[in-house]
């Protein structure tokens, strides 16, 4: 292994870094060079990084100040729990805070039942580390491992563990990775200060910081365990219940490799890692398209965003909504209806089908007996939607040599908005040096007239505007959109020529409109666009206007 290379317009201290087990969740899109920078908390963007946020976009942040307050003896929440949040982010964090202490109160009464020791809040989260004398190979002295959760331990110290949040129902889906570094953490950390960009410092008995507290944060454990607790509705899961030597030993088999490969680095990939990224400004991997979005600048400096084209088209429906749903991915789980169940697995098959290899045409596979989600009153139209897009499928008799990648997410950069645009095509197929961008629409209609196809459907205007921007690449001529409407009673496939000088301008013309009102939003206001905009709302609940507008109470 060698020293990393800093890209351009990236400085600071390389010689710690910090990993947590976020760094090794798995992503189809992960950036192997952005995240190993992310590892590095001493580095930064040189001319530093904009503003924030005009309101709070971390979902756990009022939770957090409610949970402390009942934990800690506070008598109110302090500032922090409604500093710069959404009135309906407020609501959402009393009802999630709430489940999170009936979980607690609950597993704790079993356990203790059950003859286990009660464990105790600790307020300092705590981090593993390994300093050496001198820099290795890599240029690294020192090495912390970090784990995001609420830390508790017994009175005397000898049973750690740590609760991680999830926004509605409890995360089932961790790899033994990130829970053998969780655990590993736990087993032989020690409780630090907030360290952010600088090295872990160990906590002291203070004001904030009771003695006895200490002594049982800083009392290394003979066993730990991770828990993962759903906010939405309670649900508890345990991850991790091990003795802390068998942690340890887990954390070299699970999860030391993984950790390995993040502080090499590597390639870049554009995509979701974009957003948080030190060296995106002068990042050779990722197009940069100054006005993609139609919008000149923005009035005042604030945190580099994302967008794709679902949050345009929720933001134009309602401000409120999209900050709610779509920055702080809140929602109440309530049931989705048939169509969009119908729609969801009618994608999902043909989204496997198409990443199959050896490579066939839809045509030559036989149909599904069974779709999830679906009940067998739904299936028989799924079914039937699937029949009709043999017709049009794209691997029917396209070449071993073209290139095929479902649901591939691509990224683009606007330096004039800060953002980083993603969008996420059904398929993409390569097809004589031309790339073809293929979306697929499940409905129980005739095909839409009278709109523009591109005004109907927010996520072509963009394609086209990414492609005309050439984040695909490909000969233009040969490059095309194709948009694929499955019914029961057949198929319809539209093109269109991203290069085409009037659709290139209706293109512009759309995503501006919708742009440019987002990209100025401080206070994303309840503005819905009708009554059933509140009557459709996943967190009508916690919105006192779509409360209001459905006749609802408290």
């Amino acid at each position: 292994m060698s020293v990393i290379q800093l890209p351009p317009g990236v400085v600071g201290d390389g010689r710690f870094v910090r990993l947590g087990p976020a760094l090794i969740r798995e992503s189809a899109d992960a950036c192997p060079a952005g995240r190993a920078l992310r590892a590095r908390p001493g580095l930064r963007a040189s001319g530093g990084r904009g503003g924030r946020a005009p309101l709070q976009d971390f979902w756990f942040a009022p939770v957090e100040s409610l949970l402390d307050s009942a934990e800690y003896g506070r008598e109110d929440p302090g500032p922090s729990a409604g500093r710069r949040c959404h009135p309906a982010h407020l609501e959402w964090a009393r009802d999630a805070a709430a489940a999170y202490l009936a979980a607690r109160r609950r597993l704790e009464a079993e356990r203790v039942a059950s003859g286990h020791q009660r464990t105790l809040p600790v307020r300092r989260q705590w981090i593993a580390v390994h300093e050496l004398q001198s820099s290795d190979a890599r240029g690294i002295q020192r090495f912390e491992r970090s784990v995001w959760g609420r830390g508790y331990a017994s009175a005397d110290g000898s049973v750690r563990e740590i609760w991680i949040p999830s926004i509605g129902s409890v995360d089932r889906s961790r790899n033994p990775a990130e829970v053998a570094a969780a655990a590993a953490v736990l087993a032989s950390g020690y409780p630090v200060y907030p360290p952010y960009s600088d090295r872990a410092r160990v906590i002291r008995p203070g004001p904030e910081d009771p003695a006895d507290e200490v002594s049982r944060a800083m009392t290394l454990p003979d066993r730990v365990r991770v828990v993962g607790v759903g906010l939405g509705d309670a649900s508890v899961v345990v991850y991790a219940d091990w003795a802390a030597e068998d942690a340890v030993r887990r954390f070299g088999v699970q999860a030391r490799g993984h950790m390995s490969r993040v502080v090499a680095g590597g390639t870049t990939r554009a995509g979701s890692d974009c957003v948080g990224c030190k060296g995106l400004r002068e990042c050779g991997g990722i197009p940069h398209t100054i006005g993609l979005l139609g919008v000149a600048g923005l009035p005042h400096p604030r945190k580099r965003r994302s967008l794709s084209a679902t949050d345009l088209r929720v933001f134009a429906a309602c401000p409120a909504r999209f900050h709610l749903t779509r920055v702080l991915n809140l929602k109440e789980g309530t049931g989705e209806n048939a169509a969009i169940r119908r729609g969801r697995a009618v994608d999902d098959w043909l989204n496997r089908r198409h990443a199959e290899r050896p490579r066939t045409s839809c045509r030559q596979a036989p149909l599904p007996t069974a779709l999830p989600g679906l009940n067998a009153e739904e299936l028989g139209p799924a079914l039937a939607m699937l029949r009709a897009h043999r017709a049009h499928c794209p691997l029917d008799g396209l070449p071993e040599t073209e290139e095929v990648r479902p649901q591939w997410r691509l990224a683009a950069y606007d330096p004039a908005a800060d953002t980083v645009v993603v969008a996420d095509p059904d398929l993409l197929f390569t097809d004589r040096g031309g790339w073809v961008w293929r979306e697929t629409k499940t409905t129980g209609r005739r095909t839409p007239t009278g709109t523009s196809l591109l005004e109907r459907y927010p996520q072509l205007a963009l394609a086209v505007l990414l492609m005309a921007a050439g984040v695909l690449g490909g000969e233009p001529v040969r490059c095309r959109i194709e948009l694929e409407f499955l019914r029961e009673d057949g198929s319809v496939l539209e093109e269109i020529d991203p290069f085409d000088a009037a659709t290139l301008a209706e293109a512009r013309r759309l995503v501006g409109a919708l742009a440019e009102a987002w990209a100025v939003e401080s206070e994303y206001g309840p503005r819905p666009v009708s009554p059933q905009t509140c009557s459709e709302c996943e967190v009508r609940r916690w919105c006192a206007h779509g409360r209001g507008e459905t006749g609802e109470t408290g």
